[in-house]
């Protein structure tokens, strides 16, 4: 059984026991956290397609851990100008073990 869940702008398709990163949530360690929005659900009565969300589905997780993802480097220069400027840049992540998917 597998779901299509969307969060932080993005979609996953997810199992139950899967591992994912998503972009930050507001949750702490070890809490439960839920994802009401689900697009689709495949499972053994077949599949569901959301026209856009299945309705009364949900996908329940477990939050592992919060960090920061590799560092990205940006570079910007202006050719003759003499203007060259070097930012680095973090992004946060939520790191989540999805524990059930209810439909």
């Amino acid at each position: 059984m597998y779901a299509v869940i969307k969060t932080g702008g993005k979609q996953y398709q997810v199992k139950t026991g899967d591992v994912i990163f998503v972009e930050k949530l507001d949750a702490d360690v070890d809490s439960a956290v839920t994802f009401d929005e689900v697009l689709a659900v495949s499972g053994d009565d077949g599949f569901k397609a959301g026209s856009p969300l299945v309705e009364g589905a949900s996908v329940s997780g477990k939050v592992l851990a919060q960090g920061k993802g590799k560092k990205i480097y940006v570079f910007k220069m202006k050719p003759k100008k003499g203007y060259r400027n070097k930012t680095g840049h973090r992004q946060p992540y939520t790191k989540v073990e999805i524990t059930a998917i209810n439909a």
